[in-house]
């Protein structure tokens, strides 16, 4: 289920930037600046921007996998293992 983001109207922004900053950075959720009617940002840290990213390279890996074995590219079982094995044994952004 997806989350509900937290919503930061642009006035807290201009307000208090620090605070805006700190609820990122504590809660590790985007903070969505809305102004208006609008969304025109989203704050984060920069450690839940890392996560993110890594996460997206690891969903288009998986993608690029699909397409190959759809298209009769591949490789043999075992090196798709050791690949596998590999990346979950490698430290994510966040060292998970």
């Amino acid at each position: 289920m997806a989350r509900v983001p937290k919503i930061t109207p642009a006035s807290d922004l201009r307000e208090d930037v620090a605070d805006v900053l700190r609820r990122a950075q504590e809660s590790r959720e985007p903070q969505v600046i809305i102004q208006g009617d609008e969304r025109p940002a989203v704050v984060m840290s920069v450690r839940e921007s890392e996560r993110v990213e890594y996460e997206r390279q690891v969903l288009r890996a998986l993608a690029r996998g699909e397409q190959e074995i759809t298209a009769g590219a591949g490789y043999d079982m075992s090196s798709v293992f050791e690949e596998a094995d590999a990346l979950l044994n490698a430290d994510g952004p966040d060292g998970q």
